[in-house]
């Protein structure tokens, strides 16, 4: 890793996911008191818009390496995100 660009994206570990993608799908198994609860959360502690955030989620829910690393979290999002479609 480069350590004199901090904007490139963390290494992953060959065939897995890296720190951030890691931390993406761990703020979607919190639970949120209220609206604005998680868009405040993502800003502070991942250091990233919201809009970032769900783009990055949205590709993760389509990785296999997500799918192996938290299976029940990334079912649950792709059915949501199914139903939404179908809603459409």
């Amino acid at each position: 890793m480069n350590d004199d660009n901090s904007s490139d994206p963390p290494e992953a570990p060959a065939g897995g996911l890296d720190e951030r993608e890691r931390a993406v799908l761990a703020m979607e198994r919190r639970g949120w008191s209220g609206p604005g609860a998680k868009e405040r959360a993502v800003r502070e502690e991942l250091g990233m818009s919201p809009t970032r955030y769900y783009q990055l989620l949205n590709a993760l829910l389509d990785d296999e390496a997500a799918l192996a690393h938290d299976p029940v979290t990334v079912n649950r999002l792709r059915a949501r995100r199914d139903a939404a479609r179908a809603r459409r």
